[in-house]
Parts: C-alpha cells; sequence; structure tokens
C-alpha cells in the first residue's frame, strides 16, 4: 500500500507539471522546463505581495513562538515556586546563622538539614564553596575547614536570622545603628587592603569572624546578601587576589552562574540553563582583556559580543553579555554587577533561557569576569 500511495502521489505531480509546462517542454525540452520554473519562482519572490505575506507569517510565528515560550516560562515558574522555605531558628553560638548553620557547625549537622551540595567548586580562601538549594530556592553556599565544620557561610536569599535584629528588611543605615563603625582595612602580611566600597557594603569584624553585609542601591539600600568568613580562613588568604589555577577559574565561573539563577529566583523568574559551548567565547574575551590590558565589550579588533559568538557559531535569537574585573571572588564580582543598573538588567532580563560564564586572570592574579547570555 505505501508504494501505491507513492505511485499515485507522483503520477499527480507528473500530471500537474504537464499541466502548467507540457508546452514547454515540447517546444524546449527539460532544460525549456527548469528555466521557466526558475524564473516564476523569481517572479514569485520578487513580488511585493508575496514578501509581505512571507513577513507577515514569519512576525506571526515568532509572536506564537514567544507566547508557547512565556506559557512554558510561567508554568515553570509555578512548579518551582511551589518550593517552601525552611523554618529558620534564632542562632544559639553566633550573631548570625544562614539557612540554620552558623561559623563552627559540623558539615553532618548542615547537610541533615539542607541535603547533599548540589556543587562543590573552588573558591579565593583555596577551600570549596558547596552550594545548597532546591533549583536555586533557599540558596546558601558553605566552606568547610579540615575538620569539616563550617568555616565560612554566604547567601543572597532571605535564609539570614540574627541575633542583633538584622534581616533582609534592614536598612543599611540601621545595619550601622546596630553594629558600628565598619572596618576601613584589613591586614594581609605587612599590607593594608583599604575597603572601598562606595557604600554597597560593610565589613565588620563580629566574634573573630569577617561580616560582610551587601546592600542593594535599587531596593533603598537594604541588605541583600551577606557573607561570613572566620578568622581563621581568612588568615588562610595572604593577599588580596588568590593565586589563580585552573580549578579557581571553573570555580568562579560557575560561582557567578548559580549566584546569578539565586538572584532570578528572588526576583520570580526562571532559572538560568548553563550553555557550555557558549564558555569559550567568554573565556576567550575575559583571557583577551587580561593578556591585553583593557577593559571593554569592544575587543581591539572592533568585535562585539554578537561578533565574537557568529565567530564561535553560536546561535542566538537575543543576547547579552556583562563584564567584571578586579573584584577578589565571583561574590564580590556578582554584587556588583547587580548594583549597576545596566547590567542588572541582563541577569533579570526575563526572556534569557542560558548563561555561561568565563573567567581568566592578569599578570597580577586579578580575575576578569566575562557573563554571556543568549535565548536560541
Amino acid at each position: 500500500m505505501p508504494k501505491l500511495r507513492h505511485i499515485i502521489v507522483i503520477i499527480i505531480l507528473a500530471g500537474a507539471l504537464w499541466h502548467f509546462y507540457g508546452e514547454t517542454f515540447q517546444q524546449h525540452g527539460a532544460a525549456g522546463v527548469y528555466e521557466e520554473i526558475r524564473s516564476d519562482a523569481n517572479a514569485l519572490i520578487e513580488n511585493p505581495h508575496i514578501t509581505a505575506a512571507i513577513d507577515t507569517i514569519n512576525q506571526e510565528f515568532q509572536l506564537l513562538k514567544g507566547r508557547l515560550t512565556d506559557i512554558q516560562q510561567e508554568s515553570q515558574q509555578k512548579k518551582e515556586n511551589a518550593v517552601e522555605r525552611p523554618q529558620l531558628d534564632e542562632p544559639t553560638e553566633q550573631s548570625f546563622s544562614v539557612g540554620n548553620a552558623e561559623i563552627g557547625d559540623d558539615r553532618s549537622e548542615v547537610e541533615n538539614l539542607a541535603g547533599k551540595p548540589k556543587r562543590s567548586t573552588m573558591n579565593e580562601y583555596g577551600t570549596d564553596w558547596h552550594t545548597y538549594h532546591e533549583n536555586y530556592h533557599n540558596f546558601f553556599m558553605v566552606a568547610y575547614d579540615d575538620q569539616d565544620q563550617v568555616a565560612g557561610i554566604y547567601t543572597n536569599q532571605d535564609m539570614l536570622t540574627s541575633t542583633k535584629g538584622i534581616s533582609y528588611e534592614s536598612s543599611r543605615e540601621s545595619v550601622l545603628a546596630e553594629l558600628g563603625e565598619p572596618l576601613k582595612a584589613i591586614r594581609k602580611g605587612l599590607v593594608n587592603y583599604q575597603i572601598q566600597n562606595e557604600q554597597e557594603y560593610d565589613v565588620f569584624l563580629i566574634e573573630n569572624n569577617y561580616v560582610t553585609i551587601f546592600y542593594d542601591k535599587h531596593e533603598n539600600n537594604t541588605v541583600t546578601a551577606i557573607q561570613i568568613i572566620s578568622g581563621e580562613l581568612e588568615k588562610q588568604k595572604t593577599s588580596y587576589f588568590a593565586d589563580p589555577d585552573q580549578s579557581l577559574k571553573e570555580g568562579f565561573e560557575y560561582q557567578l552562574f548559580d549566584l546569578t539563577n539565586a538572584a532570578r529566583v528572588n526576583h520570580g523568574l526562571t532559572v538560568l540553563n548553563w550553555e557550555e559551548p557558549l564558555r569559550k567565547t567568554a573565556r576567550d574575551h575575559s583571557t583577551d582583556m587580561a593578556v591585553n590590558h583593557y577593559f571593554s565589550h569592544t575587543n581591539p579588533e572592533g568585535q562585539s559580543p554578537f561578533d565574537r559568538m557568529a565567530e564561535d557559531a553560536i546561535s542566538f535569537r537575543i543576547a547579552g553579555e556583562n563584564l567584571a574585573a578586579g573584584q577578589s571572588s565571583s561574590i564580590f564580582a556578582h554584587e556588583g554587577l547587580m548594583n549597576s543598573l545596566g547590567h542588572r538588567e541582563n541577569k533579570l532580563k526575563k526572556e534569557y533561557e542560558a548563561l555561561a560564564v568565563g573567567v581568566s586572570f592578569d599578570n597580577e592574579s586579578k580575575p576578569f569576569f566575562t557573563e554571556n547570555y543568549l535565548t536560541k
């Protein structure tokens, strides 16, 4: 039966061709038919009415595709929003806790509450950040010392509790009123490293822990994140920039990706996928900036981010790029970008679907960060 159907289709097509081009075939042969078909096709393409109709169909198709994508994202977001926030208790041993974890807690205690980490990557302190979350809800990161006790904690979500009345609703003014004057510098060996924060964050020494509280300039300077590093862990970092290697490069890349997704969840947005082929484009640009001592979206050859993506055969419908340089970690790079309106808009752009991050270091160990976003 399938063979018979094919024969019938061929007969119908042959009859249609003979109806329109039989006379031409008799006069000029197959070559004449080919030329007439090509001429008719070109006339259709050049006809402004046909062109307009094709453009309209294409626009309607893109609108339909966009609507279907929005529906899919909304459905996914509803599922993600179903994640419950855990019961957060006031800390018992320290002034601050994050996700009910405090400096000095055993790893087993943390993981009894939060489960196993979703990712573990090298940080600037020579240890790993272990990320805990449920599809980027209830997100926090923990660093452990050699005894598997908490030596560092970070979150950019409402996972903070404090004996000092500080929460994610606290303003910078109220934080300073409660904690007093922040540090002006941190000493590393014989060098004092000045803290130049432009009021985007403050560092306090509390209970021999270095507590960095970050503020959101676009949300009335309220608390947006907190990092707590034990005094012992801070001592392990002997200079402002860590010694770079492949593990630290990959650590910074994945951390910046995770931090971005945690921020998107805070703002009711879907999480982004990691776009592995795009990492090369991002890394190459970071390396180019580090080696050639410049900081720009346009490289010395005049290429834009979109030119670089096209050169690497990366296809996209929309795309964007964020750059940062000179921050000591992915955390400080992320928080700085969130306080810069244009970069914040990229991180929180509803239409984006994927992200890759590329990091490189210059000859003074200063990191360069490139975030490339896209939607296919």
